[in-house]
């Protein structure tokens, strides 16, 4: 049987780009992907106060 290029990729042992992250590049790429979780929860959480903000308390008493 022939050896074929794409056995490498199919087998599953290399992610699907072929790169082998090391350990200490799989601990930075977390923490980056952490960061950025969390930097967008952030920038959501601050959308929704300044939302209710510019609403004013009053919506909460309306008419239903």
């Amino acid at each position: 049987m022939a050896h074929n290029d794409n056995d490498d990729r199919d087998s599953g042992r290399d992610n699907e780009n072929g790169i082998v992250l090391t350990p200490e590049q799989q601990r930075r790429r977390r923490a980056r992907s952490i960061a950025i979780a969390l930097a967008l929860a952030a920038l959501v959480l601050l959308f929704y106060i300044v939302t209710i903000v510019k609403l004013g308390h009053g919506v909460l008493r309306r008419p239903m």
